[in-house]
């Protein structure tokens, strides 16, 4: 994640819809100063699941010491107050953006890793505190890279420009570790800042599927757009704007005065979204 002079902290938010989303309580829930283990910067890009009865997310923690993002836990029973657990994944290199997730009856995350010339995938081996790396599966640098599994096919989404913020690519392959094609459309964005760079999971619900990006325009992670994919087959791709994006974005004054550049969303047993999200001040 870019901009390590701002005060980034993870809040909190709930509603009927993943587009329609507002704080469960008026501060962040997460911010640098829970962080126990290690001296930190800010907190930022939060990802959380549920197991059983607790919630965990996962989110960089940015060494104040190394410069470095490491990967932070935290837990919750209820999903709205949280309590800092530690750091679970520590590299040579800087790490953010922990996209966690299951399939079948294993734990993943994929985060972003772009200082080891890949995108590294890597696997639960006693959820949620030890992990390890188990794939690199594609070579090169990429910001944010996003998956989800979509008509027997894994997807990924990637910015291959993490200083610009303006090109994103996408793959797809039939096994999770690959190998992994690039789409013949991709790079399915160009030029284009304001949209090309994951903001968050890939969401799907009512057969439709839907991803977040940053708005990278007026600056670095500004607001957090969604588009709806229209067509997805290995031959096409095809997006639209949802009509209530931007979903999120600066609130002016407190913790996410300046900037809001991430979410990720999940929905409750009773149809409500709740959904951890960051912002700067």
């Amino acid at each position: 994640m870019d901009g390590f002079k701002s005060m980034w902290s993870i809040g909190i938010y709930s509603g009927d819809s993943p587009f329609e989303l507002k704080p469960v309580q008026p501060g962040p829930v997460l911010t640098k100063d829970n962080v126990s283990d290690i001296p930190a910067e800010f907190v930022a890009d939060p990802f959380m699941l549920r197991r059983d009865r607790t919630w965990y997310m996962f989110f960089e923690v940015m060494n104040s010491e190394t410069k470095l993002g490491e990967i932070g836990l935290a837990a919750s029973d209820n999903g709205s107050s949280w309590t800092y657990q530690h750091i679970v994944v520590k590299e040579p290199f800087h790490l953010s953006y922990p996209y966690v997730f299951k399939s079948q009856n294993d734990y993943y995350m994929l985060p972003e890793t772009l200082d080891a010339g890949a995108v590294c995938l890597y696997k639960a081996l006693d959820f949620p505190s030890r992990w390890s790396c188990v794939a690199r599966l594609l070579e090169g640098q990429f910001a944010d890279p996003s998956v989800f599994h979509c008509d027997d096919l894994w997807w990924m989404f990637a910015c291959s420009t993490p200083y610009q913020h303006d090109t994103l690519r996408l793959y797809y392959a039939s096994d999770l570790t690959g190998p992994w094609t690039e789409h013949p459309k991709s790079p399915i964005i160009r030029d284009d800042k304001c949209r090309a760079r994951p903001a968050g999971r890939i969401l799907k619900f009512d057969n439709q599927v839907f991803r977040f990006a940053q708005d990278c325009g007026p600056q670095y992670g500004s607001s957090v757009r969604v588009f709806k994919i229209t067509e997805l087959t290995i031959k096409s791709y095809a997006e639209v704007e949802h009509h209530r994006s931007p979903i999120l974005g600066a609130g002016g004054n407190g913790w996410n005065a300046s900037r809001m550049h991430h979410v990720d969303a999940c929905r409750q047993p009773d149809g409500k979204w709740l959904a951890c999200v960051d912002g700067a001040s």
